[in-house]
């Protein structure tokens, strides 16, 4: 497996476990709608919504080069998207968001909620 694919998992992995530490329940990882893919789909208790959580990992924790480069315009539109579909497919209506987590050396840097508005 390339470098690249074995950080995002791991940093996934990291997210995840922070995730389920703070509360969150998990829901989905990985979950792929038409060509988009979600990383994770969690439940916040403390809000009662839908999460869809897209986690931007890096090896080195690099002022200059944070994990939220890569959290692009065009990636956030694919993550909305996913996301309307996901919904759209569920037998009750959600509230949801949109979450970004950071991951750099080995631990959450970040939790930035409500990212797509």
């Amino acid at each position: 497996m390339a470098d690249h694919l074995i950080t995002g998992k791991n940093g996934e992995d990291i997210a995840m476990r922070y995730l389920l530490i703070t509360g969150y329940g998990l829901l989905g990882r990985n979950v792929r709608i038409a060509r988009d893919e979600l990383d994770l789909i969690v439940y916040d208790p403390v809000d009662g919504v839908i999460v869809f959580v897209e986690v931007k990992s890096r090896t080195l924790n690099d002022p200059d080069y944070t994990p939220l480069l890569n959290f692009t315009e065009d990636k956030k539109k694919c993550v909305v998207r996913a996301a309307e579909r996901w919904i759209a497919g569920q037998e009750r209506e959600w509230g949801w968001r949109v979450d970004l987590i950071l991951v750099a050396e080995g631990k959450v840097t970040d939790h930035l909620k409500d990212v797509a508005n």
